[in-house]
Order: structure tokens, then sequence, then C-alpha cells
């Protein structure tokens, strides 16, 4: 389960620095900042799973609900989200060193 934790930390690394330097190319190319939110990704990868987080959370929670969960998505961005997500997965997934084993070697 820990080799599992820390391919996904690596997974989440790369998604990270690729929208990090997106966001850099994209910012330079047109003079000002842009920065991509999670939202922004998360219908570009899977609308359909957004479509039934929204109905579900219109039908069991408030038809309202949604739009306080959608400004906060659109307000954060997708690298430092996918960044955080890369640091808790390293965590849970970290192998203690013993101490004895590594001056013996």
């Amino acid at each position: 389960m820990k080799a599992f934790l820390r391919f996904l930390s690596f997974l989440f690394l790369v998604a990270a620095i690729f929208l990090g330097v997106l966001d850099s190319i994209r910012s330079v190319s047109t003079s000002s900042v842009s920065i991509t939110g999670i939202l922004s990704v998360w219908n570009y990868l899977l609308l359909a799973s957004r479509t039934m987080v929204e109905a579900g959370m219109a039908h069991y929670i408030h038809p309202e609900a949604w739009r306080f969960i959608e400004n906060g998505l659109s307000a954060l961005p997708a690298s430092a989200f996918f960044l955080t997500l890369s640091l808790l997965c390293w965590m849970a997934g970290y192998r203690k060193h013993k101490a004895m084993r590594r001056l013996s070697v």
C-alpha cells in the first residue's frame, strides 16, 4: 500500500508540475497572470462526475449549496491542489528507515 501511495504521489507531482508550467507559459504569452482553476481541470477531464456531484448536492443537501463549492473550487489553483495531494500521499506512504540498518550499511 505504501508503494502505491508513493506512486500516486509521483503522479500528482507530475500533474502539479505540468499545470504550473502550463500556467507560467500562458502567463508569459499573454503578459498577465493566468492561473488554471481546479474546477476547469475537473470540467475538462471528468465532466460527467461533476454533473453527478452537482445533482447529488442539489438533491441531498440544497440546490444552492453547489454555488459555494463552485466558487471555492474556481478560486483554487490546480497546481497547488495537486501539489497538496502529492504531499499528503507522500506523507502517508513514507517509510521510516531504521537507524541501526542505516549505520550498518
